[in-house]
């Protein structure tokens, strides 16, 4: 990998996102001011800022590590519309840079800044993450309806008046795949007398028809989207930074909300029948190694890696000034300083590389919720 492989551009990497997304949290803070005098200019600027923070990692795969995303649509005509209305969009939660694929995507479309997601409780409290989609209005659930149901009909409610085009994620697998999920998945299914699935967790089906509720008077359709990526690579986000490229194929099925039932029975039943048709999907993707549908691939656009070289060139001036003058000095409380201040920043930036890693994710995925959301 030569010289991305190298750990010092890694960490420079690591500390112009962490320096940049802390000063757009600091200004999205700011920006509060305006909600109640004119709550649509908040928006569109957090929209901004947080495209300059996510555009980053997106610039990763797309600049940095070059991995190629392939779509395969169902028809010509949806490519037309994509980017260009409001969305729900469905994806499985089996790789650990999934929601990378999406945002990549986001961004070639034009909806990175606005893209929502329900994402979970814990997220809030990751520094960068949790504080930009907090900004940004994103509903976070607990997975306990109980409790969450309030919260998540207010919260998706509030989206229905959102000024810009926005995709609003679904993991509704709840959880990422792994075989003691998956196992514990289709016990679920056995007793409820549901199919079983061979790549994918039975899908929770109450956040899809609360959300589908809510905006179905907002969003012109839910985008059905199965990713895999070729020769049965499985990347990780750290695989990314360290630039090794890999190929994405992603299948996208449009379904009009007109299509969709109504009523929240027929809907959970309707959300079971395509998880079904993913799982054909999948099975015909390893039999042949594609996805059917026309291949398209968007191209990449600049503003990505035009938004990196901006921070980049704002924030390791000073510091390399800094680094420098610390290491001229001679003194050794100096040097130690600058060491231990290089040291917690390794250590945050696996922490937030982290968050993404399959093993990291725990889940109670069957042991409570689990039959009560199917």
């Amino acid at each position: 990998m030569g010289l991305k492989g190298s750990f010092v551009l890694q960490l420079l990497l690591g500390l112009v996102f962490v320096a940049s997304g802390l000063a757009i949290n600091l200004i999205q803070l700011v920006t509060c001011v305006l909600w109640p005098i004119h709550k649509q200019l908040y928006r569109r600027i957090n929209t901004r800022l947080a495209y300059s923070l996510w555009s980053q990692l997106v610039m990763l795969l797309e600049w940095w590590s070059g991995t190629e995303c392939t779509l395969y649509l169902d028809q010509t005509s949806t490519a037309e519309k994509l980017g260009k209305e409001h969305a729900i969009i469905i994806l499985n939660h089996n790789y650990e840079i999934d929601f990378l694929c999406g945002w990549t995507m986001a961004e070639r479309y034009g909806v990175l800044g606005s893209s929502k997601v329900l994402a979970k409780h814990e997220l809030l409290k990751v520094p960068l993450i949790g504080w930009t989609w907090y900004f940004l209005e994103v509903v976070f659930c607990k997975r306990k309806w109980e409790e969450d149901k309030r919260a998540v009909t207010d919260g998706l409610n509030q989206l229905r008046d959102y000024p810009e085009n926005m995709w609003v994620l679904l993991y509704c697998e709840g959880t990422r795949f792994t075989e003691k999920k998956h196992q514990i998945s289709m016990e679920v299914a056995d007793s409820k007398g549901l199919p079983r699935l061979k790549y994918h967790l039975l899908p929770r089906t109450k956040g899809f028809t609360t959300t589908l509720h809510c905006l179905r008077d907002t969003v012109s359709a839910v985008y059905d989207v199965t990713l895999n990526f070729r020769d049965g690579q499985a990347p990780t986000l750290l695989d990314i930074l360290k630039g090794h490229k890999y190929k994405a194929d992603m299948s996208l099925r449009r379904y009009p909300v007109e299509q969709i039932p109504m009523d929240e029975k027929e809907c959970a039943g309707w959300l079971h029948r395509l998880y079904q048709e993913k799982d054909d999907l999948q099975e015909q993707y390893f039999t042949t190694g594609r996805f059917p549908g026309n291949p398209v691939t968007p191209p990449r656009r600049p503003w990505s890696l035009l938004n990196v070289l901006f921070w980049a060139g704002l924030l390791l001036s000073p510091l390399v000034q800094l680094v420098v003058c610390v290491v001229a000095s001679g003194n050794p409380l100096l040097i130690l300083g600058l060491l231990l201040l290089l040291f917690v920043a390794t250590i945050s930036l696996n922490k937030l590389i982290s968050v993404s890693e399959v093993k990291k994710t725990g889940s109670s995925y069957g042991v409570q919720g689990t039959k009560k959301d199917t």
